[in-house]
């Protein structure tokens, strides 16, 4: 027997298959989809099985071992792994190791362990025991089967040791999976007709072509996802639900745990290695019927798919854009849907512009939630102009903001501010010559983390600590500028000292398990005010916050990307959707140096409607997505000006071989130095283009034993 064998090194110079004999004695054990060591050169590497045939022309090295003995990668997951190789232009392995989790990866060194408990068995069931001890022991097993060991020895070790020698009593050793869920109390809601409309479209859907379900803040998208997935799961078919930020995850995995117990199960970067392993082989044993989770949880391996939704579709965290493949979570859901002939539904308070031009020409099938479950108004929004502001006070809150939040708290409600920018300042200064800490690895200034007293680069990691004298002239003169999340909390501190704040970024979420510890301490009360980033501003729900101040609305409004607008919009949208979600009235305070801005003036009247039609018009004529099609090729190496004419060669070669493509650049990135590499782009925009693939492959394959340069493709690109 031979195996086409693909290994595990992730080289456009060894993308394709390997063959080896397979021993007489390892025969049994081969299957499409396992993984198996082999020997690779002066290597001994994993890979996975592709192929099975009887013979081969070539003298072939026998492979070592099988490493599973269940498949790895179903059919399924084989075709669209071929389909993800094809659509990014990335190797094959990568396209089948971004479905996996660390432990099924085909890497050596990657291995975890599965947990096991020691339960007893009842072997001798006439034995009445000895002594006290024994009887108390044996009388456990009156109404079960087995008993676990830990429930045995708090009565008595020794017991249990006598017992286990005299074969009264046999040790079995059980898998323990890591994650738990339970069923506790819950009160199915009754739909609203605009919600019962929405589960019908989708439940009796024929034509195989997704949904958008646009629905404001609060209209109860969520209880209508768990309507259409319990008919799913009535119909003997299964349901994946993927939300966009990890701090979402356990919120949402609670509301289904409590309606649905261990029929679900998680998979995001939060959990242990240990907890993914079990989790995946809990779907693939059939053992889980709902999958929720974050971008990765589209390649669970699900069978007989009914429904896939995928919550907050407008997120750009569902586009894997730092590292090959890069894919899109929305494309592999529209596949795997047709695979299924499953539903596939997408739903968002703002939609992506590319989205809702989809549902305008019928791509998409357009539902909408207009209303808040409860009847509830939208919360008031007011813009304060911080260029008035700013010259009266040195505070980064103002003086209305901070009235809102004593009267907010003077009548026992709780309040969300908002700032996307970590740390305590964005950067240090020096008074005296006007030096700027930066990066020794990166072109981009060092951010102060006060609690600390560390710069840290927020692209490469690198710390240090804060000097006591400026490094470049000496002098005692250093100074902070700009305003993080924990300056802010500073503030709060001094000017509400009886408040009692919760900081939730990046910095403060890091431990595992502190998204979920600090949503239900929020949710309790034990804290008054929850400030943070972006993490705070989507999908959380909490009866008592009628108040959200936005610190500075034009930190994502000044990225030089040409969905900044389009990205503000969206964030301020969602940010002010946490207030008054319940019976009290909601406020949203806007503190913006752009208040005249079209982005920010159509979140104050909460018209998506009317930021997507004046959006559409910038976007027709700068040539941009939906209009166009958007290719970014990212050339990158340790020597600038060898990159730089390397970049040039390329742009040359797209002239010749491309006929209807428009070709921007090179130019240098806007952190041009990111860990000693330096970074040169070219934008491609078409409308069609049909060999654009087949040149980017053959610059692809001229470079690739270079290794003084590196060719990254991004098709769509999220941002640049």
């Amino acid at each position: 027997m031979v195996v086409g064998v693909l290994v595990q090194i992730a080289s456009q110079n060894v993308d394709r298959i390997f063959d080896y004999l397979v021993p007489k004695e390892l025969e049994d054990s081969i299957r499409i989809g396992i993984r198996v060591l082999v020997p690779f050169g002066k290597q001994t590497i994993e890979g996975f099985v592709l192929e099975i045939k009887d013979t081969s022309s070539m003298e072939l090295k026998e492979i070592y071992s099988v490493v599973d003995y269940d498949i790895i990668l179903n059919d399924e997951l084989l075709l669209l792994g071929k389909e993800i190789q094809r659509d990014t232009l990335s190797t094959l392995i990568s396209a089948y190791q971004v479905m996996l989790p660390k432990a099924l990866k085909a890497k050596v060194g990657a291995k975890v362990n599965k947990k096991f408990h020691t339960f007893y068995r009842l072997i001798d069931k006439d034995y009445v025991g000895s002594n006290v001890p024994q009887k108390e022991v044996l009388s456990l097993f009156q109404q079960r089967d087995e008993v676990p060991r830990k429930e045995l020895i708090s009565i008595s070790s020794s017991a249990v040791s006598t017992l286990e020698k005299k074969g009264i009593l046999k040790s079995i050793q059980k898998e323990d999976y890591r994650m738990k869920y339970e069923v506790s109390q819950y009160t199915k809601k009754v739909l609203t007709s605009s919600q019962q409309k929405v589960v019908d479209a989708v439940i009796h859907d024929t034509s195989n072509n997704p949904f958008l379900l646009y629905g404001v803040t609060g209209s109860g998208k969520t209880e209508v996802y768990m309507h259409i997935i319990e008919h799913v799961l009535k119909e003997g078919k299964t349901a994946i639900l993927l939300v966009p930020e990890i701090s979402l995850t356990p919120q949402m995995v609670e509301q289904f745990s409590n309606r649905f117990g261990n029929q679900i199960a998680a998979l995001h970067s939060a959990l242990s290695e240990g907890e993914k392993y079990d989790e995946w082989r809990r779907i693939a044993r059939g053992e889980a019927n709902i999958v929720i989770g974050a971008r990765s949880a589209i390649f669970a391996p699900l069978k007989n798919i009914g429904v896939i939704i995928m919550d907050e579709e407008h997120s750009d965290s569902y586009k894997q854009g730092d590292k090959n493949p890069r894919y899109h979570a929305r494309d592999i859901a529209i596949w795997r849907g047709k695979y299924h002939h499953a539903p596939v539904l997408f739903g968002s308070a703002t939609p992506s512009l590319e989205s809702m031009a989809r549902a305008q020409k019928g791509v998409y099938r357009l539902l909408t939630l207009e209303e808040r479950v409860n009847g509830k108004q939208l919360p008031e929004v007011q813009i304060i102009d911080m260029n008035h502001e700013a010259k009266n006070s040195s505070s980064h809150i103002t003086s209305q903001l901070l009235t809102e939040l004593h009267h907010c708290l003077d009548r026992g409600e709780q309040a969300i501010l908002f700032l996307n920018r970590r740390g305590f300042s964005t950067f240090i200064t020096c008074k005296n010559c006007a030096e700027v800490i930066k990066c020794p690895n990166c072109d981009i200034t060092l951010t102060y983390h006060k609690s600390n007293r560390m710069l840290r680069c927020h692209y490469c990691g690198y710390a240090t600590p804060l000097p006591k004298v400026c490094p470049n002239c000496g002098e005692d003169s250093l100074s902070d500028l700009g305003v993080g999340t924990e300056k802010i909390e500073e503030e709060l501190n001094h000017l509400i000292p009886t408040a009692r704040v919760l900081r939730m970024d990046v910095d403060t979420t890091s431990r595992k398990g502190a998204h979920k510890r600090m949503i239900e301490a929020f949710r309790n009360h034990e804290y008054d005010i929850l400030l943070g980033t972006q993490i705070v501003a989507k999908g959380l729900d909490f009866s008592l916050v009628t108040l959200v101040g936005v610190i500075n609305a034009d930190t994502s409004l000044n990225i030089p990307d040409f969905r900044s607008s389009e990205n503000t919009f969206s964030l301020l949208s969602q940010v002010a959707g946490r207030s008054g979600r319940s019976q009290k009235s909601g406020k949203v305070l806007i503190q913006t140096f752009n208040p005249d801005h079209y982005a920010i003036s159509y979140v104050r009247h909460h018209d998506y409607l009317g930021f997507y039609r004046e959006e559409m018009q910038i976007r027709r004529k700068l040539g941009y997505p939906p209009f166009y099609y958007l290719c970014y090729l990212k050339i990158s190496g340790k020597d600038s000006q060898y990159i730089f004419q390397e970049a040039l060669k390329i742009k040359r070669s797209l002239e010749r071989n491309l006929s209807y493509t428009a070709i921007l650049g090179p130019t240098s990135l806007a952190v041009f130095k990111v860990n000693n590499i330096y970074r040169y782009g070219i934008i491609l925009k078409y409308k069609k283009e049909d060999g654009l693939r087949d040149v980017l492959h053959k610059i692809q394959n001229h470079y690739k034993s270079n290794r003084k340069i590196q060719i990254d493709i991004d098709f769509n690109p999220s941002h640049f």
